[in-house]
């Protein structure tokens, strides 16, 4: 028999895993722009995220950064690497043919790129995908537009790599 306290508990470890999870897609996103704007390998930079990045205290003792997912974080990463053909190609064809992938923000890139070794394989449901990289979205862009872009090329992307799921 459950009381009460193991509901709240139960809530609190899914609040838990919620953040860890949407860490991993931040510090993913991250990763994937650190590897582009530095010509790094994904094997270097991950190795860096997880050991001097998630989950640490900054300089400033304020500063600590947040616990991800490491498994989680991982498996972007690789899956944005090994993928990133076929990301970059949906990602384009969601694009106004003026602005291909190559044209547009670096971060952006990244975002799209992250997001699509979720669609590409089939552990999270697309919706969730596209709500979570849209907050992402949010977090690095003040304005609303570039989260209403983000929406709309995710929305496009998910419909092409898993239509069964619309």
């Amino acid at each position: 028999m459950t009381g009460r306290g193991d509901t709240r508990r139960d809530a609190g470890d899914r609040q838990g895993r919620q953040a860890r999870t949407a860490a991993a897609r931040l510090y993913a996103v991250q990763a994937l722009f650190q590897m582009e704007a530095s010509g790094q390998s994904a094997d270097r930079v991950q190795s860096e995220f997880v050991n001097w990045r998630i989950g640490r205290e900054g300089e400033d003792a304020d500063i600590v950064s947040a616990e991800a997912d490491q498994a989680l974080f991982s498996r972007i990463v690789d899956d944005a690497v090994t993928w990133q053909g076929r990301i970059d190609q949906m990602t384009d064809r969601a694009l106004v043919a003026k602005w291909p992938i190559g044209r547009i923000d670096p971060v952006l890139r990244a975002l799209f790129r992250a997001a699509g070794a979720e669609l590409v394989t089939p552990k999270t449901p697309p919706k969730v995908v596209i709500a979570e990289y849209v907050r992402i979205a949010q977090a690095f862009f003040a304005e609303g537009r570039e989260s209403k872009f983000v929406n709309a090329v995710l929305d496009f992307m998910a419909r092409e790599a898993r239509p069964e799921a619309f």
